[in-house]
């Protein structure tokens, strides 16, 4: 009976142990020009007056979201850099709990580069709406030169063509902070995911939140996103994937890629990567 009783005790103690130590891998993408504050394209570029200063903030909304997935269970958080060229985040300023995914890469993942079968949820930061978003603060897809991009009939901005890439390895978007116009967006695209819209536009000005409000209400928002995260699903467009590429300014054409009219292309495949490989040497 003693015996039975220890090799319970040990059965129980190890499930608890088990429990507690299963393994949640969080990633977060952080872009710019969806932060608290931030107005015009001087705002988050390294030549503008007052980068240095937005930076700070991409590095304070990130750290938000970063102590909210440890505080929600994550055993490990990655964070990549997704503006520009990768290159803002500053090591020194990021939760040191996390790592740092920063500059550029060559692969068609880009913003999402490190995701994987192994993460649990996808966290979006600084997002902003796609091209030709009314009522939105710096909208635009990818580059400037870009009028719109779909796949499958359906108009993605970086926040739709991003989840689609963790649809690829099953892993939900939870939850999305950036300006009013694209968290409304990317929920009328994915479903109803927690998110905090930090700023919305009135003309070309901003209204919103403080730095430090926008911080704490993405600490609360991720917090609940990740300990309810099962209630996601991954976003996923079913293949084979045909992409329509408008663009102001032609680029030369990707092998297997068709001009369609002027300033329009045409791509079809059926691995996403591809058409987002397409996607990137003409946008």
């Amino acid at each position: 009976m003693r015996t039975v009783s220890i090799a319970l005790a040990l059965l129980l103690a190890f499930a608890g142990l088990s429990a507690r130590q299963a393994p949640l891998k969080v990633f977060i993408s952080v872009d710019m020009e969806g932060l608290a504050g931030v107005v015009t394209n001087t705002d988050v570029s390294p030549t503008g007056p007052d980068y240095a200063h937005f930076r700070a903030i991409m590095a304070g909304e990130a750290n938000a979201a970063v102590d909210a997935a440890f505080k929600a269970g994550a055993t490990e958080v990655l964070v990549r850099d997704g503006h520009g060229s990768k290159q803002n985040l500053l090591p020194g300023d990021v939760d040191r709990r996390a790592r740092l995914l920063r500059g550029q890469s060559v692969g068609p993942k880009n913003m999402m580069e490190g995701i994987d079968k192994t993460f649990g949820a996808v966290v979006f930061i600084g997002y902003h709406a796609k091209a030709g978003t009314p009522d939105a603060i710096l909208e635009h897809t990818s580059t400037g030169n870009v009028v719109d991009f779909s796949i499958n009939g359906v108009s993605l901005p970086e926040a739709g063509y991003n989840a689609m890439v963790a649809g690829l390895y099953d892993v939900p978007v939870v939850f999305i902070a950036g300006d009013r116009a694209v968290v409304d967006q990317v929920r009328g695209l994915i479903g109803p995911i927690e998110g905090v819209a930090v700023k919305e536009a009135i003309g070309d000005a901003s209204n919103g939140l403080s730095p430090k409000r926008a911080q704490e209400d993405i600490y609360q928002g991720v917090t609940k996103a990740i300990q309810n995260r099962a209630k996601m699903k991954p976003y996923k467009i079913p293949g084979p994937y045909t992409m329509v590429l408008k663009v102001k300014a032609e680029r030369p054409l990707y092998a297997g890629a068709q001009r369609v009219r002027e300033g329009e292309f045409t791509f079809a495949s059926p691995d996403l990567l591809e058409v987002l490989k397409a996607f990137n040497a003409m946008k």
